[in-house]
């Protein structure tokens, strides 16, 4: 069974404003909702979530990836780290888990990831098409 990936990063904040020391980044927030709505919901074994400490993309906060090894990355931002987002972002995987090319239709894409989607990178183990 492959394993898919769904990279999560936690130092991401959507505001220029300051953190009061124990506030939570909204990357953190993020991370909660999606870890809490797959376990109530969305459990399949071939889903990894991880947390990850910087997906330098700082600017474009929340940010998150998903990749498999034979699949192309998709690096999603702009998420507002909200339920809404966490649970597009689990129908995303499910999406990107069901095709074995890492496929998706764009009609069935999720609306709260329409404008997320940043950028598509091919996997390493996957010859280009000329």
């Amino acid at each position: 069974m492959t394993k898919h990936t769904l990279f999560v990063c936690k130092s991401c904040h959507r505001s220029s404003e300051e953190l009061a020391e124990n506030q939570l980044r909204d990357g953190s927030i993020l991370l909660d909702k999606i870890t809490t709505l797959y376990s109530e919901k969305f459990v399949t074994e071939e889903l990894e979530i991880q947390p990850v400490g910087c997906l330098w993309a700082c600017s474009r906060g929340c940010v998150v990836a998903i990749s498999s090894p034979e699949k192309p990355s998709y690096l999603l931002v702009d998420l507002p780290p909200d339920a809404e987002n966490a649970s597009a972002l689990l129908e995303f995987a499910q999406m990107y888990i069901n095709n074995r090319k890492g496929a998706f239709m764009w009609e069935k894409l999720p609306k709260e990831l329409e404008s997320a989607i940043f950028a598509s990178i091919p996997s390493v183990l996957t010859k280009a098409e000329d």
